[in-house]
Formats: C-alpha cells, structure tokens, sequence
C-alpha cells in the first residue's frame, strides 16, 4: 500500500505536492469514491484510481536530457502557440513535464520526466542540487566584482546564496568574456539578475550542467535518455546536498 499522492505522482500525473492540490480538489477518485484526504493508501495494483474522470497507468519512467535551443518555452503546451520543449521530444508518447525551468532565451541542459518523485527531489529548495551555466558579457567583470557574486548579492528577492564563479573565456576582439557561474538555488532568472546587480547584463546564457550530469556531446535541439547511473547519480548528489546542508 501506498500513500496515493506518490502512487499520482509516479504515474507522471504532476509533482507531488502538485498532486496533494489535486486530490484536496476532489479530482481523484478511488474505486468510484471522491477522495479528498492525503495520506489515503492505496493499491496501484488493485484499486482503480481516476483523475478528472480518467483511470491512470502506471507507465514506464521516463527521464531524458534536452539540449533546449533558445527561444523555446520551457512548458509541455503554451496556449500562444510558441514551441514547447516537448516540440523536440519525437517518439516520446507519455507525457513528461521539465524538471525546474529555462527562461525563453536561455538554452541549454534541461531534464524531463514523468517521475514527479524524482522531479521534486531535484527541485526541492533544500536539496541545492548546483547548476552551472556559461554566461556570456560585454566587457570582463574584474575580480572584485566576480568576489560580489562568490559572497552573495542582494536581489529584491533577498541575498542569493555564494555561487561558485570564474573565467571560461575571453574574447579582446568582440569585448566580451564568458563567466562560469556555479549556483545552488532555483530562483526566477536569478543568474541574470546576478549579473545585473554588478552592472554587466547577460547577453547569452546556456546552462551546461546540472548536479553531474553535463551537457558535452548533446547537439542543439536534440535529446537523449538518461542512463540508469545517470539516474541514480542525480539522486545521489540531491540526498548529499541536503546532507551537507544539515551539517552531516
């Protein structure tokens, strides 16, 4: 027996916390009966279980990497018509949603799956699963300025956390450089605010890995499944993050 908000969860129905508005909703429905109550225990084996009308399935998780391009919505529909990530997931069938978010200019590594678990493991505030980005500027930052961003800096959200910072390039002919910028947080455009805050506004951003997992060999646009010790990798490096976190 199982608790159903992971029962809905790991049918790829949304995140469990998702799913506990879900059910407290009274959209789901356990052997012909409303239920409104978390922590209800279930059998996926023996009880029909339906949201919004629909039995579920217990599917096959799915986890895969993007390489998401620029100008893409970081969503698995947008009512405007733009594309969507899952545009560029071609013989995927089940319904997989993104793992955290890429603003529309950003590109790069972007996880998905149908495992709502694993998805609120990765995301979770107190797990500071890192991720790194290449953020391309004008001009090059001096020391004392990538210091700032090192030690935290005052966003109107609050102080961000201490980010891990250095040079991954410097290009004298175009003015520009390439920062390396490590962070442990998820905040809406937070690498971009970062980088306003010092007064040198991103021009490009990509972000290149995520937790250990890397983007190397991954074209524009294209996708691949995560491997089994991939999977189990990203888990590790959410549980040790919260570990290191609590003093462990």
């Amino acid at each position: 027996m199982e608790r159903l908000q992971k029962v809905l969860a790991e049918a790829g129905i949304a995140s469990r916390r998702k799913c506990e508005e879900i059910i407290t909703a009274g959209r789901v429905q356990v052997n012909g009966e409303v239920v409104k109550t978390l922590g209800v225990k279930v059998d996926p084996q023996q009880d029909e279980i339906r949201v919004d009308g629909r039995a579920i399935n217990q599917q096959k998780k799915i986890y895969v990497i993007l390489n998401k391009p620029k100008g893409v919505i970081t969503s698995a529909n947008d009512p405007g018509g733009r594309k969507v990530v899952t545009d560029f997931l071609p013989g995927i069938t089940q319904r997989v949603y993104p793992v955290g978010r890429l603003d529309y200019d950003t590109e790069g590594l972007l996880l998905l799956t149908n495992d709502g678990e694993f998805a609120h493991l990765l995301t979770h505030p107190k797990h500071h699963v890192p991720k790194t980005y290449h953020a391309t500027v004008k001009g090059v930052p001096h020391g004392t300025l990538l210091d700032k961003l090192r030690d935290g800096v005052k966003l109107e959200d609050g102080m961000t956390s201490p980010a891990e910072v250095e040079y991954a390039d410097i290009n004298p002919e175009k003015n520009e450089s390439i920062v390396e910028i490590t962070i442990y947080e998820g905040r809406n455009r937070q690498v971009r605010r970062m980088f306003e805050s010092i007064s040198f506004p991103v021009i490009k951003l990509k972000r290149i890995k995520f937790g250990p997992i890397f983007l190397t060999g991954l074209p524009r646009g294209k996708y691949r499944h995560l491997t089994p010790g991939e999977i189990q990798e990203l888990r590790d490096a959410a549980l040790q993050t919260h570990k290191v976190q609590k003093g462990q």
